[in-house]
């Protein structure tokens, strides 16, 4: 019996992406449902109807959300290609990244911007030292890390057009160069969302926090 995978995501969201990735490594055919989440689907309230957010995924009828723990499924349950290292303390040390604070300096002002692009800095700093002697976070291969800052080779450039601001640069060249790496491997260059898209959207998220006076 052929299995069945659905993974319902939106044509913008990093943590869907995450998914994606991960399916296309394993090799793993499936069916992507763009929800909308200002009228969300009944599919998506029957799956997940506490949080009602996406990603979820739904592999022969039991739905799995929360794009990391979805990652932690896709990998135990499809054993090709593996994500996570066979080391018990190296999959602790991955589950335990934390996402660079790029947000807060795209969305505050004033004093608060300037605190919130120094935690990014900083968090950018133990980024490119983790990148040091590797070609990927996890090594000669991607792997759960680069999965889970894949977002970073996309909206970084993008939050940089929005705003003006220069977030990486040549303060960071082991990070530039795993960034452009990583956007051109087969299996992620042609999962991008329209640029074109994304900087209408994050545009006018950044006028929404940044009105004019």
């Amino acid at each position: 019996m052929a299995e069945e995978v659905k993974l319902l995501k939106t044509w913008s969201s990093a943590f869907g992406l995450r998914v994606v990735w991960a399916l296309k490594l394993k090799g793993i055919p499936y069916e992507a449902i763009d929800e909308d989440l200002s009228n969300k689907s009944a599919l998506l309230l029957q799956y997940n109807p506490v949080h009602k957010k996406i990603p979820v995924l739904v592999h022969n009828g039991n739905p799995i959300s929360e794009s990391l723990v979805i990652l932690e499924y896709i990998d135990e349950t499809w054993k090709q290609n593996p994500i996570l290292p066979p080391d018990p303390l190296h999959r602790a040390r991955e589950r335990f990244w934390l996402l660079p604070s790029v947000w807060g300096a795209f969305t505050k002002e004033g004093k608060d911007r300037e605190e919130a692009m120094a935690a990014t800095m900083e968090n950018l700093k133990f980024v490119e030292e983790e990148l040091k002697g590797k070609e990927f976070f996890s090594g000669e291969k991607i792997g759960l890390v680069d999965l889970v800052f894949g977002w970073l080779a996309n909206l970084i450039s993008i939050f940089e057009e929005v705003t003006g601001f220069n977030i990486v640069g040549d303060a960071y060249p082991l990070l530039s160069a795993w960034m452009q790496e990583f956007s051109e491997l087969p299996v992620i260059k042609d999962t991008w969302p329209p640029r074109d898209k994304m900087i209408i959207k994050y545009q006018a998220l950044y006028d929404k926090y940044h009105p004019a006076k």
